[in-house]
Order: C-alpha cells, then structure tokens, then sequence
C-alpha cells in the first residue's frame, strides 16, 4: 500500500512542469518530492541486495555533455553541492530537516533540456568477476523493483546487463567458463541505459541467451554503471 500511495508523488516529480519554477541562480525541482520518491526504494520489501538507486540527469541533445552542470539542494540552514557521475546519476541524502523547511534542488541549466529520470542498476564488484547466476538474478529484481514502483514501466522480458564504461577502451569484458576465458566481448557506443538520452560511454551488452547459464562475466576494469536491459 505504501509503494502505490507514493508512485503519483514519483510520477509527478518525473512529470515535472507543475513542480517547475524559476529561481534566483536557475531552476528547481522540490525536494520534498525527490524525499517522498527515494523513499520507494528504502521500504521496498522485496530482494534488492543486488541493486542501488539514483536519480539520473540527461541533456535532451543527444550531443550535448554534462561539462559544468551543477546540482544543489539548498535549504533554509542547509546547502549542499550533489555531485554527479560522468552518467548524470546522482544519490540524494535523505535529510528530515531539508524535507521540513521544503527544500529546492537547483539546476544550473534550463530544465526544459534535460530529462530526469530514476534509475535502478546493479551494483558493481571491485574484483570485476560477476557470478552469470547473480547477473541473472540482479536484472530479475531490477524488473520487479520497477514493475512494483512505477506505473509507466514498459519493459518486457530481462534478456541481459549493459556494461558502460566511463573512458574509451576500459570497455573489456570477457566470459569464464570451465576455468577458459573467451576472447573480450564486442564493444560499442551508446548511452549507460538503453531507454533514454545521455552522453556516450563504451558499453558491452551481455545477453544471456547467447552464453551459458552458468560461468563468470570478467571485467578487466570497474564499470561506471550495470544496468539491465529488456526486451
């Protein structure tokens, strides 16, 4: 009951124009949305160990970059620079206090050309070796999350993961099966989630029907983000 009383708080904080206004160093969003929003994920009783959530910040133009974009959240007794990843994703505290003074979160940029979106993905391993079965299972909770919490979710069947990679060339991903390693997985371009805009990565995507159920993904360097991907 809590997740569905909450989802038109997620939607409309997602919709935006109403909660649009300007502000004196740019536009902003509330934060007393963005608070109720994140909530969703902190109550979700369902499996979630292999998951993490952000909030992500896209440029609408495919070629525009995230050079010199500024996230605060600004507070009558407190103001904080949110930092955000080469992905636009950013983790927002859950700060009572913030919540009580009805706190703004101000974009250094128009609003109208980005996107906002919230984004589940799978934690990543520092050692780089992903068991096939925890992918498997990672992008199963991921479908579940997102079908529990959010209305509009489309997506059909969990048929693999997108490795992005925030440097060109890190992009080297590699399949262990029997104690062999396969040649490295091909790479391409694109964005770190598949269903919206965002600045280009190297990414690799490991579908698993192509690959055998069990074995190991190998990661030669640390992913700047897992996500799943759908059919």
């Amino acid at each position: 009951m809590l997740l569905r009383s909450l989802l038109p708080l997620l939607a409309a904080w997602l919709a935006a124009p109403c909660a649009l206004a300007q502000a004196q160093d740019g536009e902003w969003l509330s934060y007393r949305d963005a608070y109720r929003a994140m909530v969703v994920f902190e109550k979700y009783g369902k499996p979630k160990h292999f998951l993490q959530n952000h909030y992500q910040i896209s440029p609408r133009d495919p070629g525009a970059t995230l050079d010199g974009l500024r996230l605060t959240l600004n507070a009558r007794n407190v103001q904080l620079n949110l930092p955000l990843d080469p992905a636009g994703r950013v983790v927002f505290p859950l700060l009572k206090a913030a919540y009580d003074d009805n706190a703004v979160l101000v974009l250094n940029r128009k609003l109208g050309g980005y996107a906002f979106h919230p984004r589940v993905s799978i934690v990543a391993r520092a050692d780089g070796v992903y068991e096939a079965a925890d992918l498997r299972a990672a992008c199963e909770q991921a479908q579940a999350y997102q079908r529990a919490t959010d209305a509009a979710f489309r997506g059909g069947r969990c048929v693999g993961v997108r490795f992005a990679f925030a440097r060109k060339g890190e992009a080297v991903l590699r399949l262990r099966h029997g104690g062999q390693d396969s040649a490295p997985l091909p790479p391409a371009e694109g964005p770190a989630f598949g269903d919206g805009p965002g600045p280009v990565f190297s990414i690799v995507n490991y579908r698993f029907d192509a690959t055998p159920a069990q074995g190991q993904v190998i990661s030669q360097n640390m992913p700047l983000a897992i996500a799943p991907l759908y059919d």
